[in-house]
């Protein structure tokens, strides 16, 4: 991908937060559910300017010097040839008048002769002398005026190199900064994720992805696993060294200490579990096994629990006069309320079969909330089906939850069980709350739309992750309040899923241009593989290991584990992301992978393209997702150890293009200066300082809240650390 580098040194706050992160202050009208990472190859700044050289010097030649002396002595040879004649005449008339041969007078005026005619001859010799001597210094003026105007114009393409220079330098500094990987988030306007495909390692960095997001934020995590794989296994790790308990239930065993679904009305009580026995049979008769619910829960009352409405339906199939005081469920009834149910109930000779029938598929949860041991909020919940129970228990415990969840939605949230005035939780009125369905290809196609309209009426996000391409998923494929998301197919499913992406708007115009499974994504999925999923030899091992992090009720750093965190810190969560899952560990092994190359190199075997056809589908890694938006298909990867990258950022490439990002690194963009050996922050959005006044710059600042140039200080206070931890007056 194309990511945009970061123009100019950021100057952060005083407690080290970024002043414009951006994963602090999500866009409004978009959702945060999922955040994936999607790469695109990074914008180079290009060759920097060569330097201007100089002009050669010019100066005054020998030759040129020689010539002119030349040409002024064949000018004044006569004159020269003149003066000897004179002075020879004169030099006679001294010796002729030596000589008495001249009387004095006339060799004195001979003399005299003489004299005055070279003194303009004389005269006129010195004035060429002149002439030419002018005339040098006249050339040498004309070229120290050249020189000194070729010496500014140098100058000036010497300090316009300079600016260039530097502005390349920074350019290069932020193409090495700038983030490969960017964040991909769910489009306004699309209220639920439907996966189609995947594995089980895939399912595993997909849900400790949205579990980033949710522990980030401090918002609600629901995860019903109906795939029996412990496909939650590193989102648990997770949880537990960010100082979050998870809170667990395992079906059918932990059935006694699951409250849900037992706090309903005596009608929405009455549709789960009719639900739940058609799930488990036939779907024919679910109205008549509702009202027959519904009429002994008039008789039995709202608060009878499944037990009390087994017995009910067993004295339907007892005869009148039958005690049946050795019966364990009919002993649950006083003999006045065996009656009033007879009289109630058993208004059809076929209610008799209604009810033993009905009373069979409602057995399994015959002690649901028996057992409850704690009743506080969890911040994670996982609801997951035991690996021996098999693919019908693991529809009918799924259809159970999910339509217990469904009638919860509808109704929004409930106040939780108060069980004293230290436990009550603190009020979060911006919780964000998230439920995530695992093998919902294990559900009635009924209970699918059910739990949709509930989570679109109730504000709550939803992701749904179907192993294979049943029916209630690829009609999902085409409604727009859903966002399709595709994973590796298996086998022949592959044909089913190319169909029916080929009919989702966003692809069918835009194919798979551009698309490139980068070497990191295919490296780490074979690395980790069905590791994260695999059952451990030694349970008791495994929950030791865990527990290591944790020997006492408080952390290394003193804070104490509780149920729920009203937010974590983003390199915080970096850390623990690549210190307590498989992912990240793996990630940090194989980071040399991402390193960013040279400006101008090309990496030799970094990604490869892939397109949107069956075999490509199959050949996807474990933890590439191809995301199906109205803008055409974008792929992405689910690893949560991305976010450990220097290369990495949370951002959008549609926010970094709206804060400057996208500008062209060497058309004047600066980049930040990164100190030697020091690594970029993964978790903060590269920002540029604000710009002079201009309508741009303002555009820029008013959307993600910077500073003015006037507001910042000369000088950025020093970092004291972080504040005190809340208390938490839960206890």
């Amino acid at each position: 991908m194309c990511p945009e580098p970061s123009p100019r040194p950021v100057r952060r706050r005083s407690d080290g937060a970024h002043p414009t992160d951006r994963r602090t202050t999500p866009r409004r009208g978009r959702t945060d559910l999922p955040r994936l990472a999607a790469r695109r190859p990074p914008a180079a700044p290009g060759s920097g300017p060569a330097p201007p050289a100089p002009d050669d010097a010019r100066t005054l030649s020998e030759e040129w010097i020689a010539g002119q002396r030349d040409s002024e002595a064949q000018t004044n040879r006569p004159l020269h040839i003149a003066l000897v004649g004179l002075t020879l005449f004169a030099v006679l008339f001294v010796l002729l008048w030596s000589q008495r041969i001249l009387p004095a007078a006339l060799a004195v005026g001979g003399v005299f002769a003489c004299a005055a005619i070279a003194a303009p001859v004389g005269f006129a010799l010195v004035q060429s002398r002149q002439v030419i001597a002018q005339r040098l210094a006249r050339a040498e003026e004309r070229l120290a005026a050249e020189r000194e105007e070729r010496d500014r114009a140098l100058r000036d393409r010497q300090r316009d190199h300079a600016r260039r220079h530097t502005e390349w330098q920074a350019a290069s500094r932020a193409y090495e900064a700038q983030p490969h990987w960017h964040g991909v988030t769910v489009p306004t306007g699309r209220e639920a994720v439907v996966v189609v495909g995947g594995t089980d390692a895939g399912w595993s960095a997909l849900l400790s992805t949205v579990g980033v997001s949710r522990l980030r934020g401090g918002g609600d995590l629901t995860v019903v696993d109906l795939t029996g794989r412990s496909v939650a296994r590193e989102l648990v790790r997770l949880a537990r060294r960010c100082a979050v308990a998870p809170r667990r239930w395992v079906l059918p065993a932990d059935l006694p200490r699951m409250t849900l679904g037992t706090n309903l009305d005596a009608g929405q009580r009455a549709r789960v579990l009719s639900a739940v026995a058609a799930a488990s049979g036939s779907a024919e008769d679910v109205d008549a096994d509702e009202t027959l619910l519904l009429r002994l829960l008039e008789v039995l009352g709202p608060g009878a629990g499944i037990a009390e409405l087994i017995g009910g339906l067993r004295a339907l199939c007892t005869p009148e006069g039958d005690a049946a005081e050795d019966d364990p469920a009919l002993v649950r009834l006083t003999a006045d309320q065996r009656a009033r149910v007879r009289r109630r109930c058993a208004d059809t000779p076929e209610v008799w079969e209604l009810a033993w029938e009905l009373e069979r598929r409602l057995s399994p949860f015959e002690t649901v909330g028996t057992r409850v041991d704690d009743g506080t909020y969890a911040q994670i919940k996982i609801i997951s089906t035991d690996r021996a129970a098999g693919e019908v228990a693991a529809r009918v415990y799924g259809t159970y939850t999910v339509a217990a969840l469904s009638e919860l939605l509808e109704d929004g949230p409930h106040e939780e069980p108060q069980r004293g005035a230290a436990e009550r939780p603190r009020p979060r009125p911006e919780r964000t709350r998230t439920v995530v369905v695992c093998g919902a290809e294990s559900l009635p196609e009924g209970e699918v739309d059910q739990v949709l309209r509930a989570a679109a009426d109730g504000g709550v996000e939803v992701v749904l992750m179907f192993r294979t391409p049943v029916p209630a998923a690829l009609a999902r494929f085409s409604d727009p309040a859903c966002l399709p998301v595709v994973m590796r197919q298996r086998g022949g499913f592959a044909d089913t899923v190319e169909r029916a992406m080929a009919s989702v708007p966003g692809v069918a115009g835009t194919g798979a241009a551009g698309l490139t499974v980068h070497r990191l994504t295919e490296v780490i999925g074979e690395a980790v593989g069905a590791t994260v999923t695999e059952p451990d030899p030694d349970p008791e091992a495994e929950a030791e290991a865990d527990d290591r992090f944790f020997a006492s009720p408080h952390t290394e750093s003193g804070a104490m584990i509780r149920n729920a965190a009203s937010g974590i810190a983003p390199l915080d969560l970096v850390r623990h992301v690549r210190s307590a899952t498989a992912w990240g560990r793996a990630t940090t092994q194989a980071e040399e992978i991402d390193a960013p190359a040279e400006p101008g190199a090309r990496a030799e075997g970094g990604s490869r393209p892939v397109g949107l056809d069956a075999g490509s589908l199959r050949r996807l890694p474990c933890t590439a997702v191809l995301v199906l938006g109205d803008d055409g298909p974008v792929l992405a990867d689910a690893n949560p150890g991305i976010l450990g990258l220097s290369t990495a950022t949370l951002a959008t490439v549609e926010d970094s293009r709206a804060t400057g990002h996208g500008a062209d690194p060497v058309a004047g963009g600066a980049g930040r200066t990164l100190p030697p050996g020091r690594r970029t922050d993964p978790t903060r959005t590269r920002r540029t300082p604000p710009e002079p006044p201009s309508v741009g710059s303002a555009a820029a600042s008013a959307s993600s809240g910077s500073p003015d140039r006037a507001e910042v200080p000369d000088r950025v206070p020093p970092n004291l650390g972080p504040p005190p931890e809340r208390l938490d007056w839960r206890g």
